[in-house]
């Protein structure tokens, strides 16, 4: 409840500051963010970009319900769309809850209800964008420590949950092992739709399927310094693997 408060806070101060450019500007907003149309990685379930702008009334009731501390509310240096919910995957990633709790707490239809279940979740489509980074190529094992910064993250919060200590001890199981964390910590029903290990020279990759909802659990989880895997917004995987559509 005080990270809600604290994101509205938030939300007014540069709401207001947004007002006081307007005015004092002649129209001209100051943030050079301010008309530029940025994509996100939305929560589930999230209609197209325009209808979500359009219906989203920037409540956090997404954010107030979220187990896992993964939505967070935009304000005016992000861009466009200040108090809308999103999601920083390197931050924390979505972990595809069952009942999809954050759907179900949107008032607006923003988040579409025909969401009902992990499966269901297009949020966007997980690319190996930097394989020189990737550790499991390079056979280099878990480092040690390899959590802390998402250890950090979750006792920062105000809540910690069950849902987030058993993802921590999952995780930091991983250490000096070999790394297939992306693949082995992916969190839907189904997880060998969407990602898998495969041999890569003296180590492996991680190979990216169909089944890929976009949650952005690989990006935050991966251990090298810079994510080796990230996910694109609103793309699917015939978007980018078919198409080859980049952004």
């Amino acid at each position: 409840m005080a990270r809600i408060k604290n994101d509205r806070r938030t939300f007014i101060k540069f709401s207001t500051l947004g007002i006081l450019a307007v005015a004092l500007g002649g129209g001209i907003v100051i943030s050079p963010y301010a008309l530029q149309a940025e994509m996100r990685l939305r929560p589930p379930g999230a209609v197209s970009e325009k209808d979500f702008l359009a219906l989203c009334i920037k409540c956090g009731q997404c954010l107030q319900v979220c187990p896992y501390h993964s939505i967070k509310l935009a304000d005016m240096a992000k861009g466009h769309g200040i108090g809308t919910p999103y999601i920083d995957a390197r931050e924390r990633g979505c972990y595809a809850c069952t009942a999809v709790p954050c759907v179900l707490a949107c008032p607006s239809g923003a988040l579409d209800h025909a969401c009902e279940k992990p499966e269901d979740i297009k949020m966007g489509i997980a690319v190996l964008e930097f394989p020189n980074k990737c550790i499991a190529m390079t056979n280099t094992p878990v480092p040690v420590g390899h959590s802390k910064r998402i250890h950090d993250f979750t006792n920062a919060q105000m809540n910690v949950t069950q849902l987030e200590r058993d993802m921590l001890a999952k995780l930091d199981e991983f250490e000096g092992k070999q790394c297939t964390i992306c693949a082995d910590m992916c969190p839907i029903p189904n997880p060998l739709s969407a990602i898998a290990m495969i041999r890569e020279g003296n180590g492996k990759k991680p190979e990216v399927y169909e089944g890929c909802i976009g949650c952005g659990a690989c990006e935050e989880l991966c251990p090298a310094n810079e994510a080796a895997i990230v996910i694109k917004p609103r793309l699917s995987y015939e978007d980018y693997y078919i198409k080859g559509i980049k952004s």
